[in-house]
């Protein structure tokens, strides 16, 4: 993923020399010693066995020279510093992974798409991608890859099943074009210390009426951030809010990172609304997009996605310190740990990591964190069974480019670091979880209480619904770097929140119907919808039972809600003992 995570950890003891000329269990055996010791799922005999698979089914690669790309989080610098050499150690393949930033992954694919030259073996590219790569049919579909002509390099312990994010990686045909290998939610932040305070919690219900908590909507996190805003406390003003605002590719992924559905925009479903997707796109039955804008039965510019923008520029304004308007995400990111934030809506758990170092003002002299994360409030316009935030996936993508058997090497190395053996420990590095077996492993219950919720809401039901960029996006490239250009005039005062919107989905239609008119995207492609007024589309869903797009809501602020950090916590554990 593109934000930056620092996470330091623990050099691998035995340094695995590239080039060894000897490849087998022994090699295994010391990197199981030194590196995983009892942090993996499976028993040391179990997970030997694991090894001899992957040094048996490497052995018609050996000598042969891989490379992979990833972009660069601590979760990929572990792989490529620690696991990719005990990977060429076992198996004798020479694997270089590579790291590089999020932005050059993306042009790079997208070269290797358009010329054919194999620039990668494998790449470890965000699953946002995956309308793009199921329209396009320029990467390996792995579910007939696994039991065809990569079967014979197919792990038979992968085990599909246990990846929490294979929705997201699966098309409209059911089968899965990638293979998750880290990921992480954007989730809601606050200053547990300060809401748990009990002359805080007095003051708060005394002013509001009802009880400081985790907000459910987004009029209680409005009501909290005002609160906050201004006041002293432990001798520093404090604010109800941080963001970011300067116009700047980050900004983009603000805004496509599910912003719009925690307002309330789209369709109900997971893991994305259909027919109307968190950007706005529609398809239609044959998963073919239809439009962007209100006119052809699109959201991007509806009264939800508009609302959304709104909030987001009204807050910035009022509950923000004022050098937010000015930052980029990667600047905006430390602010909260220096201890004068109250909450901030918007929080990737990738900064986990930073969050809970000893020293910072928001960390216990006992290690444990004065914060807690939790779910995201929503909009106005949400309903019940709509995705409520953003999840990224970073994941495994095989190009029909690639040689067959360099393909089948890359794949050895894609399933040995998100392997059974390995993904309790690497979970523990970069705290991107992707297995359902590693997050509950006892390692981690132990390390909860450092971690301020992240292991909790992983095991909860709750987490389903955060997830990445659906199927309706015909091409997330050329698509995504309309938003931050469109946003950034609304953030800069240069276009109000509807023109932004007005210009943003017309945008994304020009380049559907350049692909319509290409047919580049053959049967799936997109193929615009003609033109109607808001009334007549919202009527065409309520005859079809969806939502989208939704009717202005004339009083927007609705009824403040909170809950109580701790019940809802405790209510994920009891979901948890019923399953």
């Amino acid at each position: 993923m593109r934000k930056h995570l620092m996470a330091s950890t623990a050099a691998l003891a035995l340094l695995l020399a590239a080039g060894q000329a000897w490849a087998g269990m022994e090699e295994a055996k010391s990197f199981l010693d030194k590196e995983i010791g009892d942090q993996s799922v499976l028993s040391r005999a179990d997970q030997e066995k694991e090894m001899q698979w992957f040094i048996d089914a490497a052995k018609p690669f050996a000598g042969m020279e891989i490379k992979v790309v990833s972009e660069t989080i601590t979760t990929h610098e572990y792989e490529s510093k620690v696991l990719a050499p005990a990977f060429t150690a076992i198996t004798g393949i020479k694997l270089t992974h590579d790291l590089i930033q999020e932005g050059d992954v993306v042009e790079k694919i997208q070269t290797q798409m358009q010329t054919g030259q194999n620039l990668y073996d494998a790449w470890v590219n965000d699953s946002d991608l995956i309308g793009t790569h199921w329209r396009y049919k320029q990467v390996r579909n792995l579910t007939d890859w696994m039991a065809g002509e990569g079967k014979d390099v197919t792990n038979p312990n992968l085990d599909i099943d246990d990846f929490m994010g294979k929705s997201f990686t699966t098309a409209p045909d059911g089968k899965l074009y990638q293979l998750p290998d880290q990921q992480f939610a954007n989730l809601y932040w606050f200053r547990y210390d300060w809401f748990s305070d009990p002359a805080i919690k007095a003051e708060f219900k005394q002013k509001y009426g009802y009880d400081l908590g985790v907000p459910v909507n987004w009029s209680a996190y409005e009501d909290i951030a005002e609160f906050f805003t201004g006041r002293e406390i432990d001798g520093r003003k404090v604010y109800g809010h941080m963001d970011y605002g300067k116009k700047d590719p980050s900004l983009g992924w603000r805004f496509t990172d599910a912003w719009l559905s925690m307002a309330g925009n789209g369709d109900k479903g997971l893991p994305n609304g259909i027919p109307v997707d968190e950007w706005g796109i529609r398809v239609n039955e044959k998963s073919q997009p239809v439009g962007s804008c209100v006119a052809r039965g699109g959201d991007t510019n509806g009264p939800a996605a508009v609302y959304s923008i709104q909030k987001y520029l009204d807050w910035m304004k009022a509950y923000a310190p004022p050098e937010a308007q000015g930052m980029t995400f990667s600047e905006s990111g430390p602010v909260p740990a220096q201890g004068h934030i109250a909450q901030q809506i918007f929080w990737y758990t990738a900064f986990t990591a930073d969050m809970v170092k000893k020293g910072l003002p928001v960390v216990n002299e006992d290690g444990t964190p004065k914060w807690r994360m939790a779910p995201s409030p929503h909009g106005v316009y949400w309903k019940e069974g709509m995705k409520l935030g953003y999840q990224d996936t970073g994941s495994w993508t095989l190009m029909t480019s690639t040689p067959t058997d360099r393909a089948k090497a890359a794949w050895l190395y894609a399933q040995f670091v998100t392997s059974k053996t390995v993904d309790v420990k690497k979970s523990h590095v970069g705290l991107t979880f992707i297995r359902d077996s590693s997050v509950r492993h006892e390692s981690f219950t132990k390390r909860a209480p450092e971690l301020g919720g992240l292991v909790e809401f992983y095991r909860s039901p709750a987490r389903v619904q955060w997830t990445p960029t659906g199927t309706n996006v015909p091409d997330y490239p050329k698509l995504a770097q309309l938003w931050w250009q469109a946003i950034g005039d609304a953030s800069s005062g240069a276009k109000t929140a509807q023109a932004a919107m007005d210009s943003l989905c017309a945008e994304q239609e020009k380049v559907m119907s350049r692909l319509e008119r290409a047919g580049v995207q053959g049967e799936f492609g997109p193929k615009l919808n003609p033109e109607h007024d808001l009334a007549y589309w919202n009527e065409q869903a309520k005859k079809n039972g969806t939502i989208a797009p939704q009717l202005k809501i004339e009083n927007e602020k609705e009824k403040p809600q909170t809950v109580d950090y701790d019940q809802l916590v405790k209510s994920w554990a009891d979901a948890n003992a019923k399953q």
